[in-house]
């Protein structure tokens, strides 16, 4: 009989809920989280912490395992880096990667609110977004582990997601952040994918949190049009991944 797959990964996107979806993951009786989950393990970031293997792995991250039949870790930066991809799955072999995603153009604006209020970011979101879509701009590396202004690149999903299904050929599991929030069934999807109970509900889990708590600018509706435009391709790519149409707006 074939074992179940112990280890999976919830990869990203930035700015997509990936905190909630963890907190739903973690209060499953049969799934366990790295801990700490802050900050992130980002141990697929690194060579040298892949380099020390699954036992290392275990031991520091999921010593507090209790008999749960999944481990998972939540390490959003993964998602943007093909390296990474390549030393999960020669580290942890057949895992599964969880993806959890939102309209390109909200995630955008949610981003732009989260390097705003960590202090990255003073430009407006109208100015940024227009600087973005002529280039990207230069980060240190030495604060984070990703680029604090890719607002709009970081939602080209299916490109991101290429070397993950390379790396993990039919393991890697897309869902979506509306649908998780507005539509019970998604949470089934999500358990049932990770070969849990898939009717086990959390009692008093509330609604994502490192939401801030200033409200963003609206945007222009013809800069909206251009990002729509920015995102078509991708956005076909995806629903072609996924094999069905996205929940939300897409231009043709």
């Amino acid at each position: 009989m074939t074992q179940p797959r112990q280890h999976f990964l919830v990869i990203g996107g930035q700015r997509c809920g990936t905190t909630y979806l963890h907190t739903m993951l973690d209060a499953h009786p049969d799934i366990t989280m790295a801990r700490p989950a802050r900050p992130e393990p980002k141990v697929f970031l690194d060579a040298g912490k892949s380099a020390r293997g699954l036992g290392w792995y275990r031991e520091t991250y999921f010593a507090h395992a209790a008999g749960e039949a999944r481990w998972g870790e939540k390490s959003t930066s993964y998602i943007e880096s093909a390296a990474a991809a390549s030393r999960a799955a020669e580290v942890l072999g057949d895992a599964d990667i969880l993806v959890l995603l939102r309209d390109p153009v909200v995630r955008a604006v949610s981003n732009w609110r989260f390097s705003t209020d960590n202090g990255f970011e003073t430009r407006p979101l109208a100015e940024a977004f227009e600087a973005n879509l002529a280039d990207s701009p230069a980060w240190d590396a030495g604060r984070t582990s990703v680029s604090p202004f890719a607002y709009l690149e970081r939602g080209r999903f299916a490109l991101y997601l290429q070397p993950w299904r390379e790396a993990f050929p039919d393991r890697v599991q897309v869902h979506f952040l509306q649908e998780l929030l507005e539509d019970d069934a998604a949470l089934t999807r999500v358990y049932a994918g990770l070969d849990v109970d898939p009717a086990f509900r959390p009692e008093g889990v509330g609604k994502p949190v490192n939401q801030s708590a200033e409200p963003a600018p609206d945007l222009d509706p013809g800069l909206v049009a251009r990002l729509r435009d920015y995102y078509a391709g991708s956005d076909r790519a995806l629903a072609a991944l996924v094999g069905r149409d996205l929940p939300w707006p897409t231009t043709a």
